[in-house]
């Protein structure tokens, strides 16, 4: 236990003198008050559209969109059943006098998470992962870290623990730095704001039977929790290519190809359905919460969290693997 606290401590340290992690918040501290300021001028023209900030008015006309668009032939059916679902969600709202948009702090950050958690969280945790141990070869010091008295496997755990600790500290302060930042604009209240969960979308349908509402801060813990999982699962992916690939280069771009490559693939693999065990397809978790149709059908939040977790249980055992028994020396 005294070797991995020691090992743990030394990554971090390594990880830190890298200042990869000084990166990303620095990125988020540039780009939050990009999105904060955006925003405010969607709040703007919807009240120089709609002559009004009332959020009924701004749900009905997006129905009254989705409607229209059902009787065009140019619409693609599967985008016909995204419509169709999210008609009887925004419905739904209306009915229960629930404003599911109401601008503050809390739900900047809500928002936030839903659109970064399928690749613009992944990319800020690969930038941090993808070298961990790719890093050692170009550096020369792996053969150092191999003279210890230690064994393999350990060393590599000790990687993992880091892995976590930082990705951790990555979601926690991407939460922080949006509710903190875009407070200043929106209001730092909105904890305790009912949110409508529980949507279970299928083909143009929505089940509303589990639909029930939770306090924002609970949704938000939720949804942060899902994005977590995420990072974790993106930064095992990246430990495995990093141990396959000795190129710190290579291994960011085959973790970069990857990551878009599934973000378009999202948007065009509903006809596909085996496409459905790629984990790039899996990633937006936050979307079962939201009631948004499964980019493929028979998809669910436990479908996709299983596949998730077969990816990042199959990239450990090859990482630990091939870690232990490569002749890394040579």
């Amino acid at each position: 236990m005294g070797n991995m606290t020691a090992l743990v401590q030394n990554e971090s340290i390594k990880m830190i003198k890298k200042r990869r992690f000084m990166v990303v918040i620095l990125i988020l501290v540039a780009l939050i008050p990009m999105f904060t300021y955006a925003q405010m001028r969607v709040s703007q023209n919807t009240l120089k559209q709609f002559g009004t900030t009332d959020w009924k008015a701004q749900e009905r006309q997006k129905i009254v969109d989705y409607q229209r668009s059902l009787g065009s032939a140019r619409v693609p059916e599967e985008w016909k059943e995204f419509r169709r679902a999210q008609i009887k969600i925004s419905q739904y709202y209306l009915d229960h006098n629930i404003n599911p948009v109401s601008p503050s702090g809390v739900t900047f950050t809500r928002e936030f998470l839903n659109n970064s958690i399928s690749l613009f969280i992944p990319l800020i945790i690969m930038v941090v992962a993808a070298d961990i141990m790719s890093s050692e070869h170009s550096t020369g010091t792996i053969k150092l870290l191999l003279t210890r008295p230690v064994k393999r496997w350990k060393i590599l755990m000790s990687k993992l623990i880091t892995l976590i600790l930082f990705v951790s500290l990555i979601v926690l302060s991407t939460a922080a730095l949006c509710y903190l930042i875009s407070g200043l604009i929106f209001g730092y209240g909105g904890w305790n704001m009912p949110v409508f969960t529980g949507f279970k979308a299928s083909g143009g349908e929505v089940d509303l039977s589990g639909v029930h509402a939770i306090s924002q801060w609970k949704y938000l813990l939720m949804q942060t929790g899902l994005v977590w999982f995420v990072g974790i699962v993106v930064a095992m992916l990246s430990l495995m290519f990093s141990v396959l690939v000795r190129s710190t280069a290579a291994g960011m771009g085959i973790m970069l190809a990857v990551l878009i490559s599934g973000n378009i693939l999202t948007n065009m693999v509903s006809s596909w359905e085996t496409a459905k065990y790629l984990f790039m397809v899996n990633l937006k978790l936050t979307d079962y919460m939201t009631g948004a149709l499964p980019p493929i059908k028979g998809m669910s939040l436990g479908f996709s969290l299983t596949v998730l977790s077969v990816w990042t249980l199959a990239s450990l055992i090859i990482s630990f693997g091939v870690f232990t028994r490569k002749d890394i020396l040579n």
